[in-house]
């Protein structure tokens, strides 16, 4: 006889009816589950001639059941698998007929799958412990006492095993839990767990959601930084309704670069040749001696960075070539006439702009009476890294532009690739400006010009880039001659780029 038992979606209405149905020994396989979810639930084939028992012919008393599972069981029954009053079941069954150590069988598939809805439930209260965030509500009246509302979605039916928690630690305050099924109300007193509500019926925010999120930028750490990790723990349906966290995206976008600005300020070789408090002048004759790598060695000159030390825009290349090398100047050789041109189509003036490079010896091997440049690799550019930060630390820019790829490693870490990021903005606070941005490096158009179609798009890009690089500044106007065709120039060059975000 199959028996179609209809319970309440909660433990003490399938307790009362399980344990009557374990007394009378009806087997699992003969039982139908409806908790009016609109599911039911069969496990099994048909019932058995023996186990087809009815009430009226007297029932056995009722079994021993461990208390393990009475906890286990309370916990699987918030979950909203609608299968589980037919596992709960089929284990209480086993457990009372032949089976007392099932539990421990963790192997078992019934005790696994009861296992992993307890763990899920478990979860879920755990993180609404964790991510729940409190609005303050003004109060109605001048003698209304202050109270505070939240709204939190649960994946499962957990706000009366939750609840408690917040009753314990906010007991002096009066708060109210919104969820679409339960309403959880402390008065102070009493922990009342009422029906759902609506999303509307929370507040928006308060004036401490500001101070959540400074608190949480300023203790944040850049180098313990992994996004997908982050929102599998914190998923981001959760992120609304937590402030603190509202810019994390961003604080993890900068974290590479505030990571390297870390490291560099402490370990660069080159710091102990950088003098305190000095002058350009003052720095570049301290960089003439400077030996934190080998590079020296081949190079003829130190070939420091040049401009005005108020100037709003930084340009920083990979390192001086060999033009630069024999003349002591950064960009005269063919990539600075590349970059000239650039400036000048852009309408920026040259004169304002601070040019310097990560590198500031030239790198290059041998070929027959050539010098031919060589990349600078991580570890010497790492070396060198004290004196851009000094510069940088003197002209206190408005936006840094980086040219090439190891400039702006130089800045934002070994991964960063101009391919993917090439026009970006990104914060440069680590570096006392407001904004940094990659772009190519003018030698990278050089090697282009034999494809002219690849030289056409790359050039009007880096155009672009240096444009959107200007428009973020304000220069002097002595030195800009006809500052309106500059405007124009600019505006013209980056609208022929790529669209910007």
């Amino acid at each position: 006889m199959m028996r179609h038992v209809r319970i309440e979606r909660e433990f003490d209405s399938f307790r009362r009816k399980a344990r009557e149905l374990v007394a009378l020994g009806v087997r699992p396989e003969e039982i139908t589950w409806d908790d009016g979810s609109g599911q039911t639930f069969l496990f099994g084939a048909a019932p058995s001639a023996e186990s087809a028992r009815s009430p009226e012919h007297g029932a056995p008393p009722a079994k021993n059941v461990p208390r393990g599972f009475v906890e286990k069981a309370s916990l699987a029954a918030l979950h909203r698998d609608g299968s589980r009053w037919a596992l709960l079941y089929r284990v209480l069954f086993r457990l009372t007929h032949g089976e007392p150590e099932l539990l421990e069988v963790t192997t078992d598939p019934d005790v696994a799958r009861l296992t992993n809805l307890v763990h899920a439930v478990k979860r879920d209260e755990h993180r609404m412990h964790a991510f729940l965030r409190f609005r303050r509500v003004a109060p109605e009246g001048p003698d209304a006492p202050e109270s505070f509302v939240a709204w939190y979605e649960p994946d499962y039916d957990i706000v009366a095993l939750a609840a408690p928690h917040f009753a314990r630690r906010y007991r002096n305050m009066r708060w109210v839990i919104l969820t679409p099924e339960r309403t959880a109300v402390w008065s102070g007193s009493e922990l009342r767990i009422e029906g759902g509500a609506a999303r509307d019926a929370a507040p928006g925010g308060d004036e401490l959601e500001e101070l959540f999120r400074v608190y949480y930028a300023s203790v944040f750490n850049p180098a313990r930084t992994n996004l997908a990790l982050f929102e599998r723990h914190v998923p981001p349906r959760f992120h609304e309704s937590m402030p603190e966290v509202a810019g994390v995206r961003e604080l993890t976008r900068t974290a590479s670069a505030r990571t390297l600005a870390m490291q560099n300020k402490k370990v660069s070789p080159s710091l102990s040749y950088v003098p305190a408090h000095a002058d350009h002048f003052a720095l570049a004759r301290a960089a003439r001696g400077c030996e934190a790598c080998h590079l020296y060695k081949n190079a003829t000159q130190t070939v420091f960075g040049e401009g005005p030390v108020t100037a709003p825009l930084v340009l920083v290349g990979e390192q001086p070539g060999d033009q630069e090398d024999l003349q002591g100047h950064p960009f005269v050789g063919p990539a600075g006439r590349v970059l000239d041109a650039a400036l000048e189509e852009t309408g920026i003036p040259r004169d304002q702009v601070y040019l310097t490079n990560a590198v500031k010896h030239f790198k290059w091997e041998p070929r027959g009476k050539r010098r031919l440049h060589q990349k600078p690799n991580a570890m010497e550019v790492h070396a060198c890294h004290g004196w851009l930060e000094a510069e940088l630390s003197l002209v206190k820019p408005e936006v840094i532009v980086c040219l090439g790829a190891t400039a702006a490693q130089a800045f934002m870490g070994r991964t960063f690739k101009i391919t993917q990021s090439r026009g970006e903005l990104f914060d440069a606070t680590p570096w006392g400006a407001k904004k940094l941005l990659a772009t190519y490096h003018p030698s990278a158009l050089l090697r282009m010009m034999s494809d002219e179609a690849a030289y056409a798009e790359a050039k009007a890009q880096f155009e672009s880039d240096l444009a959107r690089a200007a428009s973020l500044v304000s220069f002097g106007t002595a030195s800009r001659g006809s500052s309106g065709k500059a405007r124009a120039r600019a505006t013209a060059a980056a609208k022929r780029g790529r669209p910007h975000a």
